[in-house]
């Protein structure tokens, strides 16, 4: 059954536009408290990241839960990782975030986690979407929730974080630069990363509402590229606006995005005898990494692009790490979700026990050659019905052999057909690619 409101990732948009209102999330408040309020002293957790409009909507979020009873947990700006923990340990009924993830400012957005500290069910957010259709009712006037904040939560987070890796491990002779994207992260990453033993250089610290994500962060790491070569730092961790993304960049200033992370991990994990099942990866893994983790006798499985996608299939398959290219990464074996704290340990982790540079680590993996061409279209079209751009696709695989891969896909937010080419050679990658394009539009008559 089609979710009216719910996405992939819960509810987000532009601030300001249905259904990222004010009314809306004072209703969306009610909805979840008539969902989880099963006795009279069930609360659950309310969070958020640094963006402006995130005091407007916790404060309508807790007014709609009141109303159906339901008890509010304020956290104040905390990252979604540190919120699904926390949903779990203090045995919330669920975890309300936030937050818009990587985007601007300008939108915002809510998700839930379960009272395990994973994503809804689907027929959760059913339930939820039941009562968005119905009229708000209050409870009697003695049986109102009761809000309040959680003053220690940031501290309990951090001591979660710095667990996952041995207390054994010595990071002291480690420089680290971490751009925290102006976000949730601000205020818990530096003292991690400090409490852990590194010298921490710190940037992107300084939210004022508007400028998370703004040219900093794990969408754009260029800025900590440059700040780790003027510091002469060993490596660099950014972080994006939530929490649950991570890009590293190495001491020569190359950035290593989220699949050469995950190969890291998981050679890491099988070293020291701790890897079980596959890993798991989207469609836009990088070849490379499917090529490498082959060769340490260690299968990939493809999701749809999408953590919640990956996350389903580590569970059916009982794998313990998967993640995206663009830094979701998700280590099953140290939490329930994607955390970009986490995984930076697990990296650092593995850094300390080879001796070895992230660069060192990194380069084990050759990563091809991907290119990415958009093809706009007047309207959604599935190009895998098209029998001539089926035809070409198949010319090109014959072409690649196993050293190349083609990915076509409608984009599921824009008018647009992706067409990915990732080979050996760039050159030959990049024509192929073009060559595709140029046989959609034609087929669709673009």
């Amino acid at each position: 059954m089609t979710k009216k409101y719910f996405g992939t990732d819960g509810i987000r948009g532009k601030v300001g536009e249905p259904p990222i209102t004010a009314d809306f999330l004072l209703k969306l408040g009610w909805a979840a408290g008539r969902v989880f309020a099963n006795k009279s002293d069930d609360f659950v957790l309310v969070g958020k990241d640094t963006r402006i409009s995130g005091y407007m909507f916790e404060s309508a979020l807790e007014a709609g839960l009141t109303a159906a009873g339901m008890g509010t947990h304020l956290l104040g700006p905390m990252p979604t990782p540190g919120i699904a923990y926390l949903t779990r340990t203090l045995r919330a009924q669920a975890g309300i975030v936030i937050s818009a993830s990587h985007n601007p400012y300008y939108d915002n957005g809510i998700k839930f986690f379960s009272t395990q500290g994973t994503k809804l069910p689907d027929e959760i957010e059913h339930e939820i979407e039941h009562y968005l259709d119905s009229p708000i009712t209050t409870v009697e006037s003695s049986k109102p929730g009761k809000a309040r904040r959680i003053s220690d939560a940031a501290g309990r987070y951090i001591e979660f974080c710095k667990a996952t890796v041995p207390s054994s491990l010595d990071f002291y002779n480690m420089k680290l630069v971490i751009d925290c994207a102006h976000g949730a992260t601000y205020h818990i990453a530096p003292h991690v990363f400090s409490e852990v033993g590194a010298e921490v250089i710190t940037i992107g610290a300084e939210p004022n509402g508007i400028n998370i994500n703004d040219n900093c962060g794990a969408t754009k790491p260029e800025a900590l590229a440059t700040a780790v070569l003027a510091h002469q730092a060993d490596l660099g961790i950014a972080l994006d606006g939530d929490g649950d993304r991570l890009i590293m960049v190495d001491h020569k200033g190359e950035i290593v995005d989220g699949d050469e992370l995950i190969y890291i991990i998981a050679k890491s994990r099988l070293d020291v005898g701790q890897m079980t099942g596959p890993v798991v990866g989207t469609l836009m893994t990088n070849l490379g990494m499917q090529h490498g983790l082959q060769k340490l006798g260690i299968e990939l499985l493809r999701a749809k692009v999408g953590d919640r996608y990956v996350m389903q299939l580590l569970e059916e398959h009982k794998g313990i790490l998967g993640g995206e290219n663009s830094g979701h990464i998700i280590c099953l074996d140290r939490t329930t979700t994607g955390d970009g704290i986490i995984a930076a340990l697990q990296v650092m982790a593995e850094i300390e026990r080879t001796g070895k540079s992230l660069h060192e680590l990194k380069s084990a993996m050759q990563k091809y050659p991907q290119v990415l061409v958009n093809v706009k279209t007047k309207q959604k079209i599935n190009p895998d019905s098209n029998e001539s751009i089926q035809s070409e696709v198949k010319a090109i695989e014959k072409k690649l052999g196993n050293e190349g891969r083609v990915l076509l896909r409608s984009s599921g937010t824009e008018p647009l057909i992706r067409v990915m080419i990732e080979g050996q050679d760039e050159e030959t990658v990049t024509n192929y690619a073009h060559h595709l394009a140029d046989k959609v539009k034609e087929a669709i008559g673009a």
